[in-house]
């Protein structure tokens, strides 16, 4: 299901319609005075992103803890960046988001932290048949090559086939590691496919019916066995790491692998990314 431009702009003309959205999001039942324990109406307060109690005058504000709170920055840009995001099958940068939305790059960089905190991965385990496998994310850099390489950042993720994908960034790639990891991201008794690597020597003693592919000697696929679906997501996230960021500094990489999470995990609902974004809005961190 596609959601356009031409949709979006219908749908959010200005602050009003942003704030108007955001209030049904956190109230859809309507809202309750913490005041005077009176229920509707509230009604919006012109200027300003608050509701009012028509009985007592007390405040409500639909944007309070969520990820526009105390930000200065109209709705309506605010807005338009989550529709890039959603949209941008290799990301946004904040230097895109400075030249779209006419911001400070200090700004943009900002809203798309705040908007990676709203793409966070959740904690449903995943099932069925899986893949797993580590990489690592970074520039070409001079030294160690694979485990423990120079300069990079090891990543780690489960994928379901057709399904949705978890991801982790690591310190360190280690069996004690990332074995803990696989449980708490996948169910025991799923079928996982890796490849040869000794990190998951353990997986079968964990409950999994674990099989693997021999890289190392020139095998890819093995009937149904293989690692081609979490091996295309790593090259997609490098390739976009590459073209969109340049690089990303350890301490961020989480909150990007997130945003990729996200688009990936989502790609088949029935309502468009773009749309579940916009449900998400008035989520309080």
């Amino acid at each position: 299901m596609k959601y356009t431009v031409k949709e979006f702009r219908q749908q959010f003309p200005d602050d009003k319609a942003c704030l108007a959205y955001i209030f049904i999001l956190r109230c859809p039942k309507g809202t309750k005075c913490a005041k005077c324990g009176h229920g509707d109406p509230f009604y919006p307060i012109e200027g300003r992103r608050e509701y009012v109690c028509c009985r007592c005058g007390s405040h409500f504000s639909p944007t309070a803890g969520t990820i526009f709170h105390k930000s200065p920055t109209p709705l309506t840009l605010w807005f338009h960046a989550i529709f890039m995001f959603a949209t941008a099958k290799n990301g946004v940068s904040a230097m895109e988001l400075m030249r779209q939305l006419g911001v400070t790059y200090k700004c943009a960089w900002r809203m798309a932290r705040q908007l990676r905190l709203l793409m966070s991965q959740d904690g449903d385990l995943l099932a069925g048949v899986l893949e797993a496998d580590e990489s690592y994310v970074g520039g070409k850099r001079h030294g160690k090559r694979g485990l423990g390489a120079d300069g990079k950042t090891p990543v780690f993720g489960v994928v379901e086939r057709g399904g949705r994908i978890r991801t982790q960034a690591l310190k360190k790639a280690r069996s004690a590691i990332i074995l803990p990891l696989l449980l708490s991201m996948a169910k025991a008794g799923s079928m996982l496919s890796t490849d040869e690597s000794g990190l998951y020597n353990k997986a079968e003693a964990m409950g999994f019916m674990h099989e693997t592919v021999k890289h190392g000697g020139g095998e890819f696929v093995r009937g149904a066995i293989h690692t081609q679906t979490i091996d295309g997501f790593w090259s997609q996230f490098k390739r976009s790491v590459n073209g969109t960021y340049h690089a990303i500094s350890s301490k961020h990489m989480q909150t990007y692998l997130d945003e990729f999470c996200f688009r990936y995990s989502h790609r088949g609902d029935v309502a468009s990314i773009p749309e579940t974004m916009f449900g998400m809005a008035g989520k309080v961190l």
